[in-house]
C-alpha cells in the first residue's frame, strides 16, 4: 500500500469519526430507575442534559434519592455505551486497518 492511499484512508476515517462524534453529541438516551422515579437524559458523549426526580421519592429519604439517581445514571451510561459502540463501529466499518 502506498503512502498516498494510506493518507486518503486516514482522512476518510477521520471524517467518518468526526461525523459519528457529532451524531453522538446530538443523540440522547434515557436512563430510568425505580419505575420512572428518576430519569436522566444523557448524550452519546456522556453529557447529562436533564435530571427528573419524581417528588414522591423524596418521602423515602436522601438514601433512596441517591440510589435512584445512581441507578438512572448507570442505565443511561449503559445505553450510551451501546449506542457509541454501534455508531463508531458503523463509522469505521469497511476501512482496512494496516
Amino acid at each position: 500500500m502506498d503512502m498516498e492511499s494510506l493518507m486518503a484512508q486516514a482522512a476518510e476515517l477521520q471524517n467518518k469519526v468526526a461525523v459519528a462524534q457529532d451524531q453522538l453529541a446530538k443523540t440522547v438516551v434515557k436512563g430510568i430507575a425505580q419505575n420512572g422515579a428518576c430519569i436522566i437524559d444523557m448524550t452519546g458523549k456522556y453529557d447529562v442534559i436533564k435530571l427528573t426526580i419524581n417528588p414522591g421519592i423524596l418521602a423515602d429519604g436522601v438514601g433512596a434519592v441517591e440510589s435512584a439517581v445512581m441507578a438512572a445514571y448507570m442505565d443511561a451510561k449503559q445505553k450510551a455505551d451501546t449506542m457509541i459502540d454501534k455508531v463508531m463501529g458503523d463509522a469505521t466499518a469497511g476501512i482496512p486497518m494496516p
